[in-house]
């Protein structure tokens, strides 16, 4: 399987966005005077100091390229040298970065740079884990919507870093039409529905990524293969479901795409892939993430 392409922090987010994210971060920390009271106190306005920004565990990086626009957002003489990149692996006390400038300043934005990239982190190394888990099958890891209101685009850049992929931004690029949409639809009704659905969404929404249904039970899939969906959503089935679903897809409709979701671990997503599907949704990999310990240790 050929290696994903690096991300590209500008593919995902706007950087004035981004910019803008930083300073609601900093006004939120700061206050609307700017004002670090610990540093300012025991702090002289001429010291200055170096900082190194170490990995304490092992992991994959995600959030390096926001660090200099962070300490440009909070003092443009610090000075900033990435040691490594994002979607790098991380040893162990690895220095990844390093800063320089006024030691006001790297006080005042250490706190909110380690936010950034220990949580944008932590989504990469576990996405990392997942895809390791799949390896040499066809399943591709993706992440969903459940993420950190304002941190959806970075977070799904971070998951990008893990070797991961975007199912979509929101409710706007792409259709998903799960089980609360088909809500007293019959099984009769379910393939003729579905084709006018598609057909008119088509037309009205050119630029869509992809249409998806969610479906439950082997007869719902049965009965949405020739519907003209991309994707088929199936929900919390079992390994046994899942391998039928593949071999009833093969057979009716090879060209439409089987994404399993629902109980997906660490635990089961080896299981899950062997079955042949080939996506894999867990919004574990933003909802759950733990962060990656970085710290910034000044001299």
């Amino acid at each position: 399987m050929p290696t994903p392409p690096t991300p590209r922090l500008e593919d995902f987010v706007d950087l004035l966005e981004a910019d803008a994210l930083i300073a609601c971060a900093r006004l939120e920390d700061l206050g609307p005077d700017g004002q670090d009271v610990t540093s300012e106190a025991f702090i002289s306005a001429d010291r200055m100091g170096q900082g190194d920004l170490v990995a304490r565990q092992a992991g994959r990086l995600a959030g390096l390229a926001l660090l200099p626009r962070i300490a440009k957002t909070y003092d443009p003489s610090i000075r900033v040298e990435l040691l490594a990149a994002d979607a790098d692996p991380a040893r162990l006390d690895q220095t990844v970065a390093r800063v320089s400038g006024p030691v006001r300043s790297l006080l005042a934005m250490e706190r909110i740079a380690l936010n950034f990239i220990t949580h944008l982190s932590g989504v990469a190394t576990l996405t990392a884990r997942f895809v390791e888990k799949t390896a040499g099958t066809r399943a591709k890891i993706y992440d969903t919507r459940k993420t950190i209101p304002g941190l959806r685009r970075l977070q799904k850049y971070a998951v990008a870093c893990g070797g991961g992929h975007t199912h979509r931004i929101g409710l706007y690029d792409a259709m998903l039409i799960k089980d609360n949409h088909l809500a007293g639809l019959s099984l009769d009704e379910l393939a003729g529905t579905l084709q006018r659905v598609v057909r008119e969404a088509r037309q009205r929404y050119p630029r869509l990524k992809f249409i998806e249904v969610e479906v439950d039970r082997l007869d719902q899939l049965e009965r949405v293969l020739g519907t003209g969906v991309d994707v088929v959503l199936l929900d919390n089935m079992t390994l046994r479901e899942l391998e039928q679903a593949v071999a009833l897809r093969d057979r009716a409709a090879p060209r439409v795409e089987l994404e399993a979701s629902g109980g997906v671990n660490l635990d089961t997503v080896a299981g899950i892939a062997a079955t042949g599907v080939d996506r894999i949704s867990a919004g574990a990999l933003t909802h759950s993430a733990p962060a990656l310990d970085l710290a910034l240790d000044l001299r």
